[in-house]
């Protein structure tokens, strides 16, 4: 923890006295000071976007860090730097910093820059704070020194092109004493002004903010004028009321994922890495290097370069020993324009492969930020100890952070992508650090409503939204990026030849724990709902309950696609290595929702479940049937488990839809309350449970289903708890050949064994003939 010393608080509480009565001659004043040296290291830094692991930025993509300072690049409002190692936590201390300011464009008027102080969430964490929109403002703004309520117009000139801000806070009791003062970068001074806060007033995050919102006309207009842009450098910051912990950089390596896999070739088994960086630039070093340890000793496997669009470098190790597990270190050197350099590391553990006992795996899906960092879910994750972590998409939502979304042109999409997609790592990393992780894009994280591939297609129509229309609204560039960043670590995909617009591909699968895990993408080929007509509004949904879904079944329509046939169809046959298998995919092959949006939101159907084309629905569950595999899916932000059927009920192959990590627009599966027919429901006679079918006309077997409240809760968790978020286990047990599926919710204590702590309906044993239609379950 920095010290603010005696020196310092007598330097503060003096020039703080001195400035109540300003004299006539500013120079004269005794200028505050702060200690130490910059937390900042932008004066060496090289120019790019990131501006360094003791940060975040509102947004990533409109900073830059431009010939040694932080500088804004947007004359938008609000755009601010949170410092992320260091929490105001006691403002019974005193505190004081200061930070150096150069106005670099003004249109029409000042909207101002300084500091802002007591940002906090309704959970006050130091992640979920960077995201709140409040706090204590203390800046200049339009030639006026503003804290919190306080004003004070500037009684002396200052060079807005160059000069400096400090704030010092005195603890008064209950109450601060906070003096704003600006000087000239020789250190006069030229005003300030004081006021006095509550203590808890000053709690949570600081942060550099340029431009301060504008003041509201009191017809909630905003007030005309322009926006202003300034350069940041020398932020120092000291004193006791801080906590300071230097383990919450994010960065320069951010996170980590690995997989391991049975080659089932002369190459044994592989392991691939994969390191993600915040975006760097030209003269910035642009290679990762990999150790791993062996007796005890660093051995070094070489380096790896960054791909300058994703920020991920990549590294593939045949011949790994599998049976040994493997501590590993990620190396990044950092140059500076000084010529010196910082080392980083990013640790953690290959483990062995899981054979010869039950394999464990996690399933998550779906994060909506409302709940950010969505720490139950990731602490309940690590009492679990999973051996295999599986996100199915939906890393991020548009809204992510805040900002709005940058749809083209690539580059500035691609960073926009890329800050809300770091909010995943920086929740998860901690996880999947240390265990195999296997992650798959989906609709969100490339900017759509819902996805419907058309085999790479561009969309066109873009003026008719990015939900109902078939193909990808986003540059081929950026949804490039997306997949390397979530993909570029698992297993050699099954065929990397690039479909349209050389979209990139990643369906393949995974050998380990003497478990073959196929990963599809459900979307990627998927016809378009424009070539159906629905009857509704929404080309993907079907309102009318009379309406013949049928009639959407059309020849040639796709789901997954020939190529994604063929694979499943050689992996089904192919038992070499394992003695089961797990289907990995989106979401589920069923229209397992009756309500969608609101609590009274009844569709007859949606198109975007893996429902449609019913035709080629059954033709992939008949390919898949031999595989006798467990299909674990995510996407509807509802859990269930339910089995297919195809000629007749319960001839096929299991579905579990893992809960959203934080469900954001609510399903519900409630069919008894629309007297929707239904036979032989399951012995433990839960509600809305037993052959059903679908809106689209398909069978499926519901089993358990986690309907959720609707969510009214203030606080974020409890919020999330409402709304049937969670996270799922399955236990996968070669030996007795079976699935123990469990599904459990967000604000729990995964370890007190309280029965409640799961959805009604789980845990459930499916044993592998069950996925054949061989069935015990009842």
């Amino acid at each position: 923890m920095n010290h603010f010393s005696r020196r310092l608080v007598l330097k503060t509480i003096a020039g703080g006295a001195a400035l109540i009565g300003l004299k006539s001659k500013a120079s004269a004043q005794t200028p505050p000071q702060t200690s130490g040296e910059p937390i900042d290291s932008w004066g060496t830094t090289h120019n790019r976007v990131w501006l360094g692991s003791q940060f975040w930025a509102n947004p990533m993509e409109d900073w830059r860090i431009v010939d040694g300072a932080a500088e804004c690049q947007s004359l938008g409002n609000d755009r601010n730097i949170h410092l992320i190692t260091h929490q105001l936590t006691d403002p019974q201390q005193p505190f004081a910093m200061s930070v150096d300011l150069a106005q670099v464009e003004v249109n029409d008027q000042d909207a101002g820059a300084g500091f802002r102080v007591g940002t906090r969430s309704d959970i006050n964490e130091y992640r979920s704070n960077v995201f709140a929109n409040n706090g204590i403002d203390a800046g200049l703004v339009n030639g006026e020194l503003v804290l919190g309520k306080s004003k004070q117009p500037l009684k002396n000139p200052l060079d807005v092109k160059g000069f400096r801000l400090h704030l010092a806070s005195t603890p008064m009791g209950k109450q601060c004493k906070l003096t704003l003062t600006a000087q000239s970068l020789s250190g006069d001074v030229i005003d300030s002004v004081t006021t006095t806060v509550p203590s808890d007033q000053l709690l949570g995050n600081i942060s550099l903010v340029n431009n301060y919102q504008p003041q509201r006309r009191r017809n909630n207009q905003q007030a005309n004028g322009g926006k202003s842009r300034y350069r940041f450098s020398n932020w120092i910051v000291d004193g006791e009321a801080f906590t300071v912990a230097e383990d919450r950089k994010f960065g320069p390596i951010l996170w980590s994922m690995y997989s391991l896999s049975d080659s089932r070739s002369d190459e044994g088994f592989v392991m691939k890495i994969s390191a993600l960086t915040g975006p760097l630039g030209e003269e910035d070093n642009q290679d990762v290097e990999l150790y791993i340890q062996q007796n005890g000793e660093w051995k070094d496997l070489g380096t790896a370069a960054l791909d300058q669009d994703a920020w991920v470098a990549t590294f593939r190790v045949p011949n790994w020993d599998e049976k040994t597990p493997t501590p590993y270190k990620l190396v990044y050197r950092e140059r500076h324009t000084d010529g010196t350099e910082t080392e980083s590391e990013w640790t953690g553990t290959i483990q062995k492969n899981p054979t010869g006992r039950p394999l464990r795996f996690g399933a998550l899906t779906c994060q909506n930020d409302y709940a950010f960092p969505y720490e139950p879910v990731v602490n309940n994750l690590l009492k679990l100890d999973p051996d295999l972590i599986y996100f199915s998409g939906d890393q991020i939502y548009e809204s992510h952070g805040g900002y709005g979304i940058i749809r083209d042109p690539a580059g500035p999409a691609i960073l926009n992508y890329l800050r809300k997609y770091y909010q995943f790592g920086w929740s998860f990393r901690e996880a999947m650090r240390d265990r195999p992780t296997l992650c798959i894009p989906d609709d969100h994280d490339v900017f759509q409503g819902n996805i419907w591939g058309e085999g790479g297609a561009a969309m066109t129509g873009l003026d008719q939204g990015a939900s109902s229309k078939g193909g990808y609204r986003e540059p081929a560039r950026m949804v490039n990026v997306v997949h390397t960043t979530c993909v570029a670590h698992h297993p050699d995909f099954a065929d990397p030849t690039p479909v349209k617009q050389d979209i990139s591909v990643y369906y393949g699968d995974m050998v380990y724990g003497d478990v073959s895990f196929a990963i599809v993408a459900d979307r990627q080929w998927k016809s378009g709902p424009e070539r159906v007509d629905t009857g509704s509004g929404r080309a993907d949904h079907v309102q009318d309950p009379d309406f013949d879904t049928s009639k959407l079944d059309k020849p040639g329509l796709v789901l997954l696609g020939e190529r994604q046939e063929e694979f499943l169809r050689n992996w089904s046959e192919d038992w070499r290595g394992h003695s089961m298998k797990v289907l990995l995919s989106q979401t589920v092959f069923a229209g397992v929702a009756t309500h969608h949006g609101g609590f009274d939101g009844y569709l007859k159907a949606d198109l975007d479940c893996g429902g449609w084309p019913q035709t080629a629905r059954n033709r992939a569950i008949d390919i898949a049937r031999k595989s006798k595999a467990l299909h674990i899916n995510g996407d509807q932000h509802l859990t269930t488990l339910a089995q297919y059927g195809v000629d007749q009920q319960r001839d096929s192959f299991w579905s579990f839809c893992s809960p959203a990590i934080a469900v954001g627009y609510p399903r519900w599966w409630r069919p008894d309350e629309i007297d929707m027919p239904h036979e032989n429901r399951p012995e433990h006679g839960l509600a809305n449970t037993g052959e059903f079918v679908d809106g689209l006309g398909n069978l499926v077997y519901v089993y358990a289903v986690g309907n959720p409240e609707v969510g009214t809760a203030p606080n974020r968790y409890d919020r999330a708890h409402q709304k049937g978020s969670g996270l799922g286990l399955v236990t996968i047990d070669t030996e007795k050949k079976t699935y123990l599926i469990e599904s459990f919710r967000f604000l729990i204590d995964i370890t007190d064994g309280n029965p409640s702590n799961q959805f009604p309906g789980w845990p459930v044993t499916i044993h592998q003939d069950e996925n054949a239609g061989d069935n015990r379950l009842s």
